[in-house]
């Protein structure tokens, strides 16, 4: 009867140890997609900013395009605006106060988002101006509308995720604070 419990035993182990790894991936796959929406979330704000930083006639003109803003504050925001989404997507890429850059990225697209819904609804025929020159559409071209809220609704989605979960690899965050290690 001994010898029927020790082989028992021995397939309860074997189970634990095949089990074991598999745990361990899972506790690290939350660090593991906060890291790659960290990646991902500072490629774009990057990508986004360089397009637009050296062409600020061209962000003035896409700002103006939306009928949003008051004429005296067109100018600031276009100007500022490149250089907000570079130094977001730096401060992403470092891991750099993660979760309150994530929850800045969350706040900026959901207001480009809510630009986008404006025009759209006012019958606005614009280019956003998130990757190109922006501005009015010339007669006949086609809007992006429903591609670009449905681009700027995942955005929102990834920058709340990690504004949750903020925890991930190669952060600057970790190595200020070993406890977070």
């Amino acid at each position: 009867m001994t010898e029927v419990k020790a082989v028992d035993r021995h397939v309860d182990d074997d189970d634990a140890a095949r089990s074991a790894p598999a745990s361990g991936a899972l506790r690290r796959a939350p660090e593991i997609v906060a890291t790659i929406l960290r990646f991902g979330l500072a490629g774009v704000w990057i990508v986004a900013g360089a397009l637009k930083v050296d062409d600020p006639q061209s962000m003035v003109r896409s700002v103006r395009a939306f009928r949003i803003l008051p004429e005296s504050l067109v100018h600031p925001v276009a100007y500022a605006t490149p250089f907000v989404e570079l130094a977001l997507g730096i401060l992403l890429l470092l891991g750099l106060a993660v979760r309150a850059g994530a929850l800045l990225s969350s706040v900026l697209v959901a207001v480009y988002l809510g630009a986008i819904i404006s025009a759209a609804a006012r019958g606005l025929r614009i280019e956003c101006g998130c990757f190109s020159s922006g501005g009015d559409l010339q007669s006949g071209a086609p809007t992006h509308y429903t591609s670009e809220i449905i681009r700027d609704s995942a955005l929102v989605v990834a920058s709340l995720a990690l504004a949750r979960w903020p925890r991930a690899y190669l952060t600057v965050d970790r190595w200020l604070d070993p406890q977070e290690s």
